[in-house]
Formats: C-alpha cells, sequence, structure tokens
C-alpha cells in the first residue's frame, strides 16, 4: 500500500502537529517519491515537521514556480529528479511576470541527476511518471511561453503530467495541476497501463464558475472512480460538485492529510 501525505497545498488539514503552514502550491510524498516541491520552503518545514523523507526521488508534475521554487532544500538529499524537457520553458502568466521555474538546467544539474521524459517511466517501485499527455478531451492551458522562432506564444504546457501508482484493484492517479486536463490524464493513464483508474488525488485545475461544465466532467468521473481527493488548483464550486456527486467518496484534504492508495 502507497501513502500519500500533502506536504504543501492552499490550506491546512489538521491543527496537529504544530506549526504546519499552507500556500498557493503543492507537494506531496508518494511513497518514498517527492511529487513536486511547492512555492516557498514551506514544503519541506512540514516534510520535517510530518517526518516525511528524505527524500532520494524527486518527479516534477510541471514547471510552474508553484511546483518547483521549493525545491532547494529537497535537493541535499536527491539523487534523481525526473521532469518533462519543457519544464524548463519560459513561462509568463497574464501579467507578463515569469511563472515558470526559478531555476535553470544547467544549475540543476549540478545538483542532482535530471532525467527528462515524455513517455511513462518508472521512478520508484509501482511508481511511474506518466509523460505527457495527448489531448482528447478540453484541457487547462495558461499563461504564455517563447516558441523555437522567439515569439510569445499561448503556453499548452505540454510538460503537465501525474504520478501513476499501482493498487490492488488498478491504478491511482497523484495530480500537480492537471494542465493535460483531468479526463485527458484518465483516459491517457488508463490506455498506457491497461488498467482502470480507481482513485484521482491532486490538484485537478477545475477552476471554472460554469456549473453545467463542471457537472459533466464529476458525472464522467463518478461513472470511473471510486474516490476522489481534490486539492490545491480545485475551485470552490468543483468541490461542491464532486461532493455532491461522490458524496462518501469524496474527501476533504490539505497539508497534513494522509491518503492510503
Amino acid at each position: 500500500m502507497t501513502t500519500v501525505t500533502i506536504l504543501s497545498d492552499n490550506e491546512v488539514a489538521t491543527s496537529r502537529p504544530k506549526g504546519l503552514c499552507a500556500e498557493w502550491g503543492f507537494a506531496a510524498a508518494v511513497g518514498d517519491v517527492l511529487f513536486d516541491a511547492g512555492q516557498t520552503g514551506v514544503a519541506a518545514d512540514n516534510a520535517a515537521t510530518l517526518e516525511a523523507g528524505p527524500f532520494e526521488t524527486i518527479v516534477l508534475s510541471h514547471g510552474h514556480y508553484d511546483h518547483t521554487s521549493g525545491l532547494p532544500p529537497f535537493l541535499e538529499d536527491a539523487t534523481e529528479l525526473y521532469c518533462h524537457p519543457a519544464a524548463f520553458d519560459p513561462k509568463y502568466g497574464d501579467d507578463d511576470e515569469p511563472t515558470g521555474m526559478p531555476y535553470d538546467r544547467a544549475w540543476l544539474e549540478s545538483q542532482v541527476d535530471v532525467r527528462t521524459h515524455s513517455d511513462p517511466v518508472e521512478v520508484a517501485d509501482g511508481i511511474y511518471a506518466l509523460g505527457e499527455i495527448p489531448r482528447e478531451f478540453p484541457d487547462n492551458p495558461t499563461g504564455e511561453t517563447i516558441d523555437d522562432d522567439g515569439r510569445r506564444v499561448d503556453d499548452p504546457v505540454r510538460d503537465d503530467q501525474s504520478l501513476v501508482v499501482e493498487i490492488d484493484d488498478g491504478i491511482a492517479l497523484v495530480l500537480g495541476c492537471c494542465h493535460a486536463g483531468l479526463q485527458n490524464t484518465v483516459v491517457h493513464a488508463e490506455a498506457v497501463f491497461d488498467e482502470p483508474v480507481r482513485t484521482v488525488v491532486g490538484g485537478t485545475h477545475l477552476r471554472s464558475s460554469d456549473a453545467d461544465e463542471l457537472t459533466a466532467i464529476a458525472r464522467w468521473l463518478e461513472d470511473r472512480l471510486e474516490y476522489v481527493v481534490p486539492t490545491h488548483c480545485t475551485g470552490h464550486d468543483a468541490r461542491r460538485i464532486l461532493q455532491a456527486e461522490f458524496g462518501d467518496r469524496f474527501d476533504r484534504v490539505g497539508v497534513g492529510s494522509t491518503i492510503e492508495l
């Protein structure tokens, strides 16, 4: 059984142990793997408080600052880091402010063995980084990047990936921000592993205010999943609708929560 412990999220789930902090960002311990690193160093502080780690293996869901800026404290123990090659691409928000990873590849490679990949790769026993995700259903692009000709263009966030965890009756997904789209991620994981997705934990990027759109996605998921645990970039409307559809198969979590997969 693999345990997921939330180290960075938008809210703290529990008053104990004392001293846990929230931030806009995401990080989780997935077994012995660190998935994302949060924004400010809060994830490392929370990991110490929760006695999670140290982590030799790190996987980045994508290259946005709120999932990568908190890396340095974890690099002291890490031996390998997995990410999509485009995680190092420049990224900009709508206000023209940089939103990408604040560390270039050369510096990161001086700290840890960086292993870029686009295809699925096993990063620990029964845990896989999914790689680049085809997009049949709507996705969640955001901001801008620079193309090969040096032009500023819309960023599809093609570096977005999730973790796949083998469980007894199928697979579970741990999401960072799901810019590739939740439906696309579920369908691709099932196609790659030829197993049904039973559980989804993490940032869903369901931030629309369109209740009909959110309800349609929630019902699509409810027909497939046994358990849903949204975090980080899941809007309040989406949480409410997911809880209505899943009932006691929905769980609200935050920093300090543990989920047994």
